[in-house]
Parts: structure tokens; sequence; C-alpha cells
């Protein structure tokens, strides 16, 4: 038998005994509070208030539209590609929006971990062969179309999250 482990253990267990789990309210309230910062983050952009995110632009039918119910799943599937779209565009404007969006997956997964559900990590889009060549024909389109469905998506993902959404 190691004693230094066992002491070391030993030492630890009255920490580990009193850890508390964070209330799962508290993370609800942590994915809605950054749900509106991203949105507001979208706001500031200024140029993404000249197109509705119901509008159709040809070339752009792989950005997700709304959806009227949204489970977790869903939600995460749908946070993974608008992702990989910020991600590929060589605006400087999506950098923290990106990384928000790695952020409240994390939380969506805490969220569907609390109720028990298996939440696959999604990947995007399977192929994204063609936005290299949409992005280098129409960056700003791009962008401005990306960013107008993300803001709806978070609104419909907000108003979602207050009626429990499912796996």
């Amino acid at each position: 038998m190691h004693w230094g482990t066992l002491c070391g253990f030993l030492w630890l267990w009255p920490y580990l005994f009193y850890a508390q789990a964070v209330p799962i309210q508290k993370v609800q309230d942590d994915t809605k509070t950054l749900i509106k910062t991203i949105v507001t983050r979208i706001n500031d952009i200024s140029h993404t208030q000249s197109v509705s995110s119901k509008q159709k632009v040809t070339g752009l039918d792989f950005i997700p539209g709304l959806h009227p119910i949204l489970t977790l799943s869903k939600m995460d599937q749908t946070l993974a590609v608008y992702q990989q779209i910020l991600t590929s565009m060589p605006s400087r404007n999506v950098i923290q929006i990106s990384n928000d969006l790695e952020n409240l997956r994390d939380l969506l997964h805490v969220l569907a971990f609390s109720k028990s559900c298996h939440l696959p990590w999604a990947s995007g889009l399977e192929t994204l062969d063609s936005l290299g060549g949409v992005l280098e024909a129409s960056g700003y389109s791009t962008e401005v179309v990306a960013l107008s469905r993300l803001q709806g998506s978070l609104q419909d993902m907000l108003w979602q999250l207050d009626l429990s959404p499912g796996c």
C-alpha cells in the first residue's frame, strides 16, 4: 500500500465531501445570459441590421434558418453549424461570437446532462466545400446573413429554454 497516496486522499477527503454541485437553475440562467450577450454582440455589428433572418439568399442555403421547436440536441447542432461558418470567415467581427458559441454549446451539454440526456457533440456541416467559394465571392453578404439568422435562432433558443426543452 502506498501511504503517501492514502494520506493525500485522506487530506483531500473533507474538501471532496463538502463540494456541492452547481444548481441547474444557475446553469440555465448563465445560458440565457450568454445568449443575450451574443445577441448584443451581433447588434453591435452595424451592418447586420440590413437583412432579415427569413430572407432567402441564393447560395447561402446551408446557413440554418429558424426552427419552431428546438430540443437541446437541435440547438447544439444549429450552433455547431454557425460556429463552423463563423470560424471560416475572414472577418475579425465574428471571432468573439464564435468563442461565445463554443461556451454556449458547453452550457447546453451541461443542461442535457442534468436531464440525463446523452447529447453527442455535434460537428456542424458534413461538408463546407462550397463555403470557401461563397466566402470568396461574397464574404460580406455571407457574414450579414449568417449573423442575422444566428441572432434569430438565438432568440428562439432563449424562448425555448423557458419552456424546458427536451433532449
